[in-house]
C-alpha cells in the first residue's frame, strides 16, 4: 500500500555541491545520517515510507508511540537514526533490516531509533507542502508538540561550522533549502546537500582488474598493534595513471600481509552476494585518498585517488589520522536536538 494520495512523494531530493550556497534565500540544517522517512497517519493508519516507498515501521516499532502525537491526514518528513554514546551509529541501522521479528524487538529495546523531523507535509488535511519553507518551517515548530525537530540555522558560518565539525557525531554534512520554494516532492531543485571531504595516506594492500585494466586500488591501515586492516578501495582509476599501476603493482603479487579480520571480497552487507576477485601486493606503496565518510572499519564510499606518496613510509598509515575525535567547542547531539 502506497503513501496517501495527498501525501507528496517521493520525498524531495538534494543535489551534491562543492560549497555552502550565501544569502538570504538559504536556510542550513545538519545532514542527518540515517534512514529517510516520511511519517503519515492516514485516516488513523500510521505508516513510515523510506525514500522508494518501503513499509519502514516493521524494523522500527519503536516508533509507533508516534502515532499518538500525529493526527490524521497528517504527515512529517524527517530522518531515522540511531544514538549510542553520543554519537549516531550507521551501523546500527543496518542491523535492524533482518526478517526475524523476535532480533528487531530485541533490538529495538537495546539501541531505540529517534525519528527527527525536519519539514511538515500535511496537517489534518492542510497541504501545508505547497507553502514555501519559510512559512513551513514556522508551522512545523507551532504544530508538531512532542516530536524530535532538526535544528536549523540563516547563518553560514553556522552551516561553515557544523561543516568542518559535524563528523566528530556521526553526522554527514550540511543540507540548505530555498526559503522561497514549496516542497518538491522527487526534485533536487529546492535543496543542495554539501559534505565535508578529507584525505588520508593508505597503504595499497591489492588491486582488482576488468580485463587487462586496474579498476580499483585497495587500501589498508595499521593499528598500533602492527596489524594490518582492509579498509576500502579507490573509485575507479584515472586512464593516465594506468600504464604507471601496471609497472607498479603486478611485481609487487605477493599474499599473507593483510592480518585483519576484514579483507576483499569477503561477503558483507554491501557485496549482495558477490565474491569479487582480488590481487594482494606487498605494502609498499603509499597513496593519498579523498574521502567523505568513515564508518566503523571501513571508509563508507569509495576514495579518490589523489597521488602517491613516496615521502611516506607504509607503517605511517595509520588509524590516528582518520579517527576524527571530538574537540572542545564541538557541537554535540544533545545540545543540535535540545535547540
Amino acid at each position: 500500500m502506497p503513501p496517501g494520495p495527498d501525501v507528496p512523494f517521493p520525498p524531495q531530493e538534494a543535489l551534491l555541491v562543492e560549497s555552502l550556497p550565501a544569502g538570504d534565500r538559504w536556510q542550513y540544517e545538519p545532514k542527518w545520517d540515517g534512514f529517510r522517512g516520511v511519517l503519515e497517519n492516514d485516516g488513523g493508519e500510521l505508516a513510515l515510507w523510506s525514500r522508494n516507498g518501503r513499509p519502514l515501521l516493521r524494523y522500527f516499532p519503536e516508533l509507533r508511540a508516534l502515532g499518538d502525537l500525529l493526527p490524521p491526514r497528517s504527515a512529517l518528513d524527517g530522518e531515522i537514526v540511531i544514538q549510542q554514546d553520543g554519537k549516531l551509529e550507521f551501523d546500527l541501522m543496518q542491523l535492524r533490516l533482518h526478517p526475524a521479528e523476535s532480533r528487531i524487538r530485541r533490538l529495538a529495546a537495546e539501541t531505540p531509533a529517534t525519528f527527527i523531523v525536519f519539514d511538515v507535509l500535511l496537517w489534518g488535511g492542510d497541504a501545508v507542502h505547497r507553502r514555501p519553507l519559510a512559512e513551513r518551517r514556522p508551522e512545523l515548530e507551532r504544530v508538531a508538540n512532542g516530536f524530535t525537530l532538526s535544528p536549523y540555522s540563516r547563518d553560514r558560518d553556522v552551516a561553515g561550522h557544523w561543516l568542518q565539525r559535524l563528523e566528530s557525531i556521526g553526522l554527514d554534512g550540511v543540507i540548505a533549502k530555498k526559503l522561497d520554494l514549496p516542497y518538491l516532492p522527487g526534485s533536487r531543485d529546492a535543496v543542495v546537500k554539501v559534505k565535508h571531504h578529507r584525505t588520508a595516506d593508505c597503504v595499497i594492500i591489492g588491486f582488482r582488474t576488468s580485463g587487462t585494466r586496474i579498476a580499483t586500488l585497495l587500501l589498508g591501515m595499521y593499528r598500533d598493534d602492527g596489524t594490518l586492516d582492509f579498509v576500502g578501495h579507490t573509485s575507479g582509476i584515472p586512464a593516465t595513471l594506468q600504464k604507471q599501476l601496471q609497472e607498479l603493482l603486478p611485481p609487487l603479487a605477493e599474499s599473507g600481509h593483510l592480518t585483519g579480520d576484514r579483507v576483499p571480497g569477503s561477503l558483507s552487507r554491501w557485496s549482495q552476494g558477490k565474491d569479487l576477485p582480488w590481487v594482494e601486493v606487498r605494502p609498499a606503496l603509499v597513496c593519498e585518498v579523498r574521502f567523505d565518510k568513515m564508518e566503523a572499519d571501513r571508509f563508507r564510499h569509495g576514495t579518490r585517488f589523489l597521488r602517491f606518496r613516496q615521502d611516506k613510509e607504509p607503517r605511517q598509515c595509520t588509524w590516528d589520522q582518520v579517527t576524527g575525535a571530538a574537540r572542545q567547542g564541538d557541537p554535540t547531539l544533545e545540545g543540535l536536538l535540545r535547540g
